[in-house]
């Protein structure tokens, strides 16, 4: 069965783990207030709200008067919502007391009192100018982040051999994506994660690069707590504005390139100075998965038919190798793709950690929509066949194990059985032949235990 990876489904989860003593320089930011104050539950939000203007600690039980007694659920995951990300701080006194972190008390006053405004200077007019309009801004997006999972695809067997950019490379091989080269000119392949993660969605996909990115950012000489700052504060700047490169840090600066191959920006250069244009992918960046919306919800193109053909309308090459890892490719044509489902073509998807599901849930999001509306959209055969071959890739598993027989008593048999059990290797036992097989890693001490227990070795085979 394919590993699962367990990842944060929001940014704030990730700020929450954040040293309380970075997390607190964070807050003296007011657009990384803003945006943890966006990302409260409602009853956090109104916690807040409420103690906004209160210099001193409430007691708790102060709080537990808020809520009414079916909502005390509710309640306690407001207060530990907001102990998490460090939004109230625990006072000991005579009883428990939270008090406001007086930081983002600080920040969010002055945010409610005069708007904010914008994150960043825009640049001036003429400059506007020769910004992209949004067609063309969404186009560079996403031939960027296509661009981004082409070389993750190049890396798979029969994939096609491509430029990579180290910086990416380096990325995915630490999200687990790609195998670590050990030799200078070994190139890396793609791992069982890296196969699953071609069949997710855009954001998950994103959220799951960007989480590495900042993850390994204190290797990279960048401070985790500055780059987080300024990936929250891209979730206030207006998709196509263009902001001047100079109003950021020298480190941020450096930053800019890296976000720029991940499509989160483009990055344009004048005569006299440069500016970067926050693109639709870093507009999602602060909200949750579940929240946001897929932001490549372009019309599906795919149709699957009840004799195993897959219909690809399309003409792009990510979407063609996405496809060539589990079907096996008839023929292409301008913007047409024939490809059947095989049981080896799906065999060596299985092998490589892609579930069944996994693809049924690809085909059905990414179907055409000619075929969308049927119910179901993909063939039950189609579908009840994958389910099958993933049913008999795990129908049986093969482990080395010895095997044990010709004991001289019954009592010295169920003792060896009993004490196989006990290790937690017997993998088989019959009591009418005397019989029994276990692990092969326990040979050892299974054999100078049955000695102790007769006085002659029973025979033992392989």
């Amino acid at each position: 069965m394919p590993r699962v990876r367990v990842v944060s489904r929001n940014f704030m989860e990730m700020v929450a783990a954040l040293p309380a003593a970075k997390l607190d320089l964070l807050y003296d930011r007011h657009w990384t207030c803003q945006a943890v104050f966006r990302s409260l539950p409602p009853l956090a939000k109104q916690y807040v709200l409420r103690l906004l203007w209160v210099e001193n600690a409430v007691p708790l039980k102060s709080w537990q008067e808020w809520a009414r007694p079916e909502a005390l659920s509710k309640h306690q995951i407001a207060i530990d919502r907001l102990e998490q990300l460090r939004v109230i701080l625990p006072e000991r006194k005579k009883e428990v007391c939270y008090r406001m972190n007086p930081k983002l008390q600080k920040q969010l006053r002055q945010a409610l009192s005069t708007g904010g405004g914008p994150p960043r200077d825009v640049v001036s007019e003429s400059v506007a100018a020769r910004v992209p309009n949004s067609a063309d801004l969404e186009n560079y997006a996403m031939k960027q982040w296509e661009s981004v999972l082409l070389q993750l695809v190049d890396c798979a067997a029969d994939g096609p051999a491509g430029p990579k950019n180290p910086f990416i490379i380096k990325v995915f091989q630490r999200s687990g994506l790609l195998t670590p080269s050990s030799r200078e000119n070994e190139s890396p392949s793609l791992t069982d994660l890296g196969f699953q993660f071609l069949l997710m969605d855009t954001n998950s996909q994103l959220w799951q690069l960007v989480r590495e990115y900042v993850t390994s950012s204190e290797d990279r000489g960048t401070d985790s707590g500055e780059l987080v700052g300024f990936l929250l504060e891209l979730g206030f700047h207006l998709v196509g504005e263009a902001y001047s490169v100079n109003s950021l840090s020298p480190a941020l600066q450096k930053v800019l390139d890296e976000l720029a191959a991940l499509g989160l920006v483009k990055l344009q250069q004048g005569m006299k100075e440069s500016w970067y244009i926050p693109t639709k992918l870093a507009s999602n960046l602060s909200a949750s998965l579940s929240e946001s919306t897929d932001w490549q919800s372009s019309e599906g193109f795919v149709v699957v038919e009840t004799n195993f053909k897959v219909y690809a309308y399309t003409s792009s090459k990510l979407q063609t190798e996405i496809l060539r890892c589990f079907t096996r490719l008839e023929y292409q044509l301008p913007n047409l793709v024939v490809a059947t489902l095989t049981k080896e073509s799906v065999n060596k998807a299985l092998g490589s950690g892609i579930s069944a599901e996994q693809i049924i849930s690809f085909l059905r999001k990414h179907a055409h929509p000619h075929v969308a509306q049927k119910i179901p959209v993909v063939p039950e055969t189609v579908s009840d066949q994958l389910r099958l071959w993933e049913t008999d890739r795990n129908r049986v598993q093969f482990e080395p194990a010895y095997f044990y027989d010709d004991f001289p008593t019954m009592a010295i048999y169920e003792a060896v059985v009993a004490h196989a059990r006990d290790l937690g290797g017997l993998l088989f036992e019959d009591a009418s032949a005397k019989r029994l097989i276990v692990r092969s890693d326990l040979h050892e001490d299974m054999r100078q235990y049955i000695r102790k227990q007769s006085s002659g070795a029973p025979a033992q085979r392989k």
